[in-house]
């Protein structure tokens, strides 16, 4: 259902949005993870450390969409907090055309890239085969990638995290089947996982937008809404391009991780590959806060509600420090366990390279938190371009700390570098985030002893399905 978050408790709202989330990330997590799972089990080694070693490639493209999606669904969301109904038709429809139009550009670009790519991230040639078969079937397939994460973003812009999130579980299930059918039944190797993903995120993202435009009266757009002005696109591509570019941006700073690692071998390839996945999914529940910060932030800033976006935000990150807190327990102790669900008979050597980037992600889980509190914030206000700073501060920051650490830890100097990269841009987002709230959106001012204070206009009312 569509779900006003400017009225009720700031922290409720926000848990009870997050918690659907949450389960959806955990879910779409499966998906690489159940590929990587079966493909370690069932083709080796070599195989899996060839799917793991496109995970940093995967995230330049597949983050450029999910940042570009969200993007445009900030815009929907504040138009939905000002209760206009004909904008928030008009930005659905541009979000769909604009998202239309680069889903062609990003799959030529990506397919034919691939294999370059993979050689200047110096892939080691007993996998770098592996990792092609694999991820240009991913990228082949990028429309349904997109399709799906702008259906579920223009849900969650609308208040609606539930929907999305039994899709997706759909989709997962239907995915784990794939996995199995194409990879042991019909003997596609780590293709069959590409193809089990993509089909899956099709039938999901194609059963989400029939259900969304059936169910919700608001989302049911004329041939009117269509018609493109070039002043209402730029405002779409204004947030969104930003978002998309510093997710890209961040991926870059992971290639150049990656490719410091695949100097070291394929153990320690397959190492980081596991550790990776583990420290993606016991992070999600921080990733869901900050999607659920995005949403309440960017209602409540089309609504004029200021102060009731600072009580969420803070409310927010004080639950976000004890969820850190949670998954760093979780990943230090439970690492040999977790690393073995990945590989059959796990060496001790991979073990004990798990377990050490796993602990020094997991003692900076904090400084992770405030990036996707603050940053998601400042991205629901419509400040994605401050947002890209941001980005490229954690380029450089990681970037610096894998090729100078590297030189003089090895391997310890990887497992720092995502840490340093969290601190450097920590300090930019909390900066940026409390000069806007405290000066710019609640400056008062003292005129003949009368307290002024800045606020938005109330919206007009209108009527919603």
């Amino acid at each position: 259902m569509v779900k006003n978050l400017t009225k009720g408790r700031p922290l409720k709202q926000i848990l009870f949005f997050a918690l659907p989330i949450f389960i959806g990330n955990v879910f779409q997590q499966l998906y690489s993870m159940v590929d990587n799972i079966i493909v370690g089990n069932t083709l080796g080694e070599n195989a899996f450390a060839g799917v793991g070693a496109t995970t940093s490639l995967a995230f330049l493209i597949i983050g450029f969409v999910q940042g570009l999606t969200a993007g445009f669904a900030v815009k929907t969301s504040q138009y939905f907090g000002n209760q206009d109904e004909e904008k928030v038709k008009a930005s659905v429809a541009t979000s769909i055309v604009l998202s239309g139009v680069l889903t062609i550009v990003l799959t030529i670009a990506s397919v034919f890239t691939t294999m370059p790519i993979l050689h200047v991230m110096q892939t080691p040639e007993e996998i770098i085969g592996y990792s092609y078969d694999y991820i240009v079937i991913v990228f082949a397939g990028l429309g349904a990638t997109m399709l799906y994460n702008l259906v579920s973003s223009i849900l969650r812009a609308l208040g609606d995290s539930k929907v999305p999130l039994l899709f997706l579980v759909m989709a997962s299930v239907i995915n784990v089947g794939l996995d199995l059918l194409f990879i042991i039944v019909f003997k596609m190797g780590v293709a069959g996982a590409g193809w089990a993903t993509i089909i899956s995120q099709l039938i999901s993202g194609v059963a989400c937008a029939i259900y969304m435009f059936k169910k919700y009266e608001i989302l049911r757009l004329s041939r009117r809404h269509f018609k493109m002005s070039l002043k209402f696109c730029w405002e779409h591509l204004r947030v969104g391009l930003p978002m998309a570019v510093q997710y890209s941006i961040i991926a870059i700073g992971i290639m150049v991780q990656q490719t410091a690692l695949n100097s070291f071998g394929t153990l320690y390839v397959s190492a980081y590959t596991a550790s990776s996945k583990i420290d993606s999914i016991v992070t999600q529940a921080l990733v869901a806060m900050g999607s659920a910060v995005a949403t309440f932030v960017g209602q409540n800033y089309g609504a004029g509600e200021i102060d009731r976006i600072n009580k969420g935000v803070n409310k927010a990150m004080a639950v976000s420090v004890g969820l850190a807190i949670v998954s760093g327990v979780i990943v230090y102790f439970g690492s040999d366990l977790l690393t073995g669900l990945f590989v059959q008979d796990p060496s001790a050597e991979m073990l004990a390279l798990s377990k050490k980037y796993l602990f020094w992600q997991g003692v900076f889980y904090i400084g992770l938190a405030v990036i996707y509190v603050y940053r998601n914030a400042l991205q629901g206000m419509g400040y994605s371009m401050l947002t890209t700073v941001g980005g490229v501060v954690e380029l450089g920051m990681r970037i610096l700390a894998s090729l100078l650490l590297v030189k003089v830890w090895s391997y310890m100097g990887l497992c720092v570098s995502n840490p340093c990269a969290w601190l450097g841009v920590d300090v930019l987002y909390l900066a940026s985030y409390y000069l806007l709230i405290n000066f710019k959106y609640k400056k008062v001012y003292v005129r003949n002893n009368i307290m002024i204070a800045n606020r938005f206009p109330k919206p007009k009312e209108v009527k919603h399905a």
